[in-house]
């Protein structure tokens, strides 16, 4: 039997028994949008985050653009991001009509490199950042990002699809962000039945904001005082991400058992294993390796043998993607890719 690199397909006894009971309940009463199941997940979610407000919307990307248009970005401004990150972090600075620029990434975290990013912070001026925290984990520098940004007056917007449940010096890694999001595709850590996202933030005036743009702009039912768009978290997502995570703290824990197995193993066999760095408790999302290409066909032939599914991850940066063009305004620093490969 072989190991995928992705099941979606593995409940805990009893889960789907419970999720289709509760499709059956909400069909019947015609709970589809808004009500008390999507008041209960915005709660649970800010609880665990440690944030003061959870905003749910429709999905990662939208979360993303939210997050970008509360801060004030649109036609015209200048955003700093990773130039190794999924898509829809450059696709969003576009979508909301700013211009990209793109910063490389450190070989130590797989992050984006804090010494470059204060070079280009000091030639491009931006009207705000973004970092993602990728891998399960993030930016060793992280707190040094905030501070930073902070001192020069940036918003920074922390992309978190990929570390739902991750810690930093023991709290949550939303907690102290200016404004972060999340991803609820069923392939994350916490995934829904669906698309969703959701943004955090401990500023009450962003959280209204965000509120307002993902329901189109709406200041009462028809009184509009933003453009905005239909970002909503339909109720029987927010059903089933609501029963994950009355079960959430012990899947966690499977993952980063499984992780820390699969870290050891492959650090025995010589292979350059990317670890979280100290100061994170991880989430088990990607167990990352950095390699050159030789090794990483040598390691492809030795996983598809036994049956253990993997993936190179990112293989092209922003930079050299072909629907960059006409769009990137410039990159900063010279990319990983060139160098080697992130198997995970």
């Amino acid at each position: 039997m072989g190991v995928p690199f992705i099941d979606i397909k593995r409940f805990e006894n009893g889960f789907l028994d419970k999720w289709n009971s509760k499709i059956a309940e909400m069909s019947k009463n015609a709970q589809f949008i808004g009500g008390e199941e999507v008041a209960k997940i915005e709660k649970t979610l800010a609880d665990y985050t440690e944030t003061k407000f959870s905003v749910s919307c429709a999905n990662g990307t939208d979360a993303i653009q939210l997050a970008l248009r509360a801060v004030g970005i649109g036609k015209g401004k200048k955003v700093l991001l990773p130039n190794s990150t999924f898509w829809a972090t450059f696709e969003a600075v576009v979508n909301v009509g700013a211009d990209p620029y793109t910063v490389d990434t450190d070989l130590v975290d797989l992050q984006m490199d804090f010494s470059v990013f204060e070079k280009a912070v000091e030639e491009v001026k931006p009207d705000a950042a973004i970092i993602v925290h990728l891998y399960g984990w993030g930016s060793a520098s992280l707190v040094k990002f905030r501070e930073f940004c902070k001192s020069k007056n940036i918003p920074l917007i922390e992309d978190g699809a990929q570390c739902f449940g991750v810690r930093i010096n023991g709290e949550s890694i939303y907690k102290n962000a200016y404004i972060s999001t999340t991803s609820f595709y069923p392939a994350k850590v916490l995934g829904a039945a669906g698309d969703g996202g959701a943004v955090f933030t401990n500023d009450a005036g962003l959280a209204d904001t965000v509120r307002k743009l993902a329901n189109h702009g709406r200041t009462s039912h028809y009184g509009h005082g933003f453009v905005g768009w239909n970002s909503r978290l339909d109720s029987l997502q927010a059903a089933f991400l609501n029963l994950s995570m009355e079960v959430f703290s012990a899947r966690l824990e499977s993952r980063k058992k499984i992780a820390k197995k699969y870290q050891a193993d492959l650090k025995t066999r010589g292979y350059n294993v990317i670890t979280p760095p100290s100061i994170y408790e991880e989430n088990g999302y990607c167990n990352a390796m950095l390699l050159p290409n030789s090794q990483r066909t040598e390691l492809e032939a030795l996983l598809k043998e036994n049956g253990i599914g993997f993936a190179n991850i990112y293989p092209g940066a922003m930079s050299d993607q072909e629907g960059s063009k006409g769009f990137l305004v410039k990159n900063s620093g010279k990319t990983m890719q060139e160098k080697s490969a992130v198997l995970c």
